[in-house]
This record gives structure tokens, sequence and C-alpha cells, in this order.
């Protein structure tokens, strides 16, 4: 009886361990970080855009802030008649949309450039392009980027008179398609001829020129090009001679095919948002 009352409860703990799960107070620190960062770099890169006045008027107002949004009640550098005025921190336009604008132009700019790189190097080593590289003439002009399909003697793009193309004209207009179609530029496409009369009944260079450039819209839509990258298809006939010296010369016939800059496209755009009705040209409000 006495062993039995010596006796201790045993008391047995055990341990219950949690398999590598820490709740989700982890995403919630790691998103209070993302925005941190973002809004970091967000206003460095408002900073870089902003000129040492405008900086000033900043630093004044978080100094000294105001009711007035962007009103300071002191100026940052005192002089006469000078203050901190709303069109200064221009809150709203904090993000110049005029520098946004040149950002997307030099952008574009690049694009093409970088596109005729491309094509430049497509001509030294492609089966189709490569033969007639002394027919492609590429430059960058105001409104893009400018492919143009020249005649040389004895070997023309066309059938004589005719808007039915050669072979190897199909063949360069189908692979400069598909090269084209990498960039998202539409492209304006237009006909010229020489300034040789064109006896037919109703039909002169103007008809020939426009149905030149509506054959090689064509071709470069059988190459993959997207239908939807043609913004303009015009035949300009004899009025825009490569050669004035010689209107002639074999020269003057040729497709001219624009990649479109930006500005180029959005004129385009704006012409054909006029909706006309009757005599009354009306503007379109899509």
């Amino acid at each position: 009886m006495a062993m039995e009352e010596k006796k201790q409860p045993i008391v047995i703990k055990r341990i219950v361990k949690h398999g590598g799960h820490h709740g989700g107070a982890w995403k919630i620190a790691f998103a209070d970080f993302a925005i941190a960062m973002m809004a970091f770099f967000l206003l460095l890169w408002i900073l870089g855009f902003t000129d040492d006045l405008q900086k000033a008027a900043i630093s004044e107002y978080f100094q000294n802030p105001s009711a007035a949004m962007g009103i300071s009640p002191t100026p940052p550098h005192p002089t006469e008649g000078q203050g901190v005025s709303p069109s200064v921190i221009d809150f709203e336009g904090a993000i110049d949309m005029h520098r946004a604008e040149e950002i997307a132009q030099e952008l574009d700019r690049e694009r093409l450039e970088n596109l005729k790189e491309v094509l430049e190097e497509a001509m030294e080593q492609s089966q189709a392009l490569e033969p007639f590289k002394d027919q492609l003439l590429l430059d960058i002009t105001p409104e893009g980027l400018r492919i143009q399909i020249v005649d040389r003697e004895n070997r023309p793009m066309f059938a004589l008179g005719s808007s039915q193309l050669m072979n190897y004209s199909t063949d360069i207009l189908r692979e400069l398609g598909a090269i084209i179609n990498q960039v998202p530029n539409k492209i304006s496409i237009t006909g010229h001829t020489d300034a040789r009369p064109f006896i037919r009944a109703n039909y002169s260079n103007w008809e020939l020129s426009a149905d030149r450039a509506n054959a090689a819209r064509r071709a470069m839509l059988a190459g993959g090009m997207e239908e939807g990258k043609v913004g303009r298809v015009v035949g300009l006939g004899s009025t825009v001679l490569f050669d004035r010296e010689n209107p002639e010369n074999p020269i003057n016939r040729r497709i001219s095919i624009i990649v479109m800059n930006q500005a180029t496209e959005a004129s385009i755009l704006k012409e054909a948002s006029v909706e006309y009705r009757g005599d009354q040209p009306l503007p379109f409000t899509p």
C-alpha cells in the first residue's frame, strides 16, 4: 500500500510539428514590398522628366503644404513677382504627354530603322531578293520607311502595258509581305508609271498605276501579310517621276511601299474618318 502511494503520475508531452505552412502573412509582406518598389521607380521616372524649377517647387510644397494642390505659400526662389503657380507643378500632367509622344516617336523610328536593316540583310541572303537588290531602294522619309521596287531595262516588274506581275516580281513582293508583317505599322502602296502615253480607249497611266498597286497588294497578302495592314492603295500615273530629267526612263515605272510611321498613319485615319452626306463633309465620330 505504501509503495502504491509513492508512485508519481507520468505526464507525456507530445509536440505537434506543422509541416511547412506558415499562413499567408508572407504574401501581404511581399505585396507591400512590390507596391513600394513600384512607387519608388515611378517616382524616379517622373523626376527624370522634371526640370530644376519643378523639383524645387515639389520640395517647397512638401515643406510648406497648402490646401490648394500645387500651390505653395512661399516661392522656391524668392524673387519679385515669382511664385509657384499650379502650372509649375502640374500633377494631372505629371507624366508629360508631349514627352510621352516623343518617346513613342523614337520607338517608332527605331522600329522602322531595324526593319530597314532586316530588309537589307534579306536582300543579301534571300534567294528571292538577292538577284534583284539593285531594283530595291530603301530609305527613311518623313512618312516612314520607303521601299521602292523599280523597273530596269530588260527586267520589268510587270508585263508591258499590263498589271500582270512577272514571276520574279511576285516572289519579291511575297517575301516583302512576310517581312513587313513582323511590325505593327500599316503600309501605303503607290503605283507609278513613266511619261509614255498609254494608247488604249478609256484606260490611261492613271488606271494602270492603280491596277499595278493593287496587284502588288495582292501579292504581298499572298506572302502572309495581314490584310488589315494596308492603309492606302493609290495610283499616281506619271505625276511623281523618279528621274525627272528623263521622264521615259524605266526607273520611273515602280511600286512604292511605305511602312508608315504613327504620324502618317494618324493623318490617313483622319482623312478616312470624314463621312460625306450629300455635298457636305461631316466629321465622323466613332
